[in-house]
């Protein structure tokens, strides 16, 4: 596969209509998301675009961090077409395997149909679940897709 994708870390090289497109007509979690929303969230996240060899982005994760305590990973997904040939996997061991989230005590993820693949990279479910809690806010006209 080496050669074939290559993994960038960054804004400036991500395909934002291609990004868009999928977070807010196609992902389950962020349908409905604007444009807007997609773009402030990429501008306070580490991002990461893997693209083929023609330069086309043809997935993307993005990573919430204080290098230190936590991380959280969101918005990972792989374009339909190029499913199923080892590219969300490349992506998440990349993404778990970079220097400076080492000292990273904990990565969170939420997902309804990933768990096998993040299994193979540590994943588990949260171990004490009545110790955590989350302060989400309501669904509404003026907010969707959060």
């Amino acid at each position: 596969m080496e050669g074939k994708f290559h993994i960038m870390i960054g804004t400036s090289k991500m395909d934002i209509g291609f990004i868009y497109g999928y977070l807010s007509k196609k992902a389950y979690w962020s349908k409905g998301r604007s444009r807007e929303l997609v773009l402030k969230s990429m501008e306070n996240s580490m991002c990461f675009g893997v693209f083929n060899s023609d330069n086309q982005q043809i997935a993307f994760a993005r990573l919430v961090t204080d290098y230190v305590v936590f991380a959280w990973l969101m918005d990972v997904f792989v374009d339909e077409a190029y499913r199923e040939q080892g590219i969300g996997k490349m992506l998440i061991e990349h993404i778990v395997g970079l220097p400076e989230l080492r000292q990273v005590n904990g990565m969170g993820l939420r997902t309804e149909d990933a768990h096998g693949l993040y299994e193979k990279f540590g994943f588990k479910k949260i171990d004490s679940p009545e110790t955590w809690m989350l302060r989400k806010k309501e669904k509404n006209e003026n907010y969707p897709g959060h």
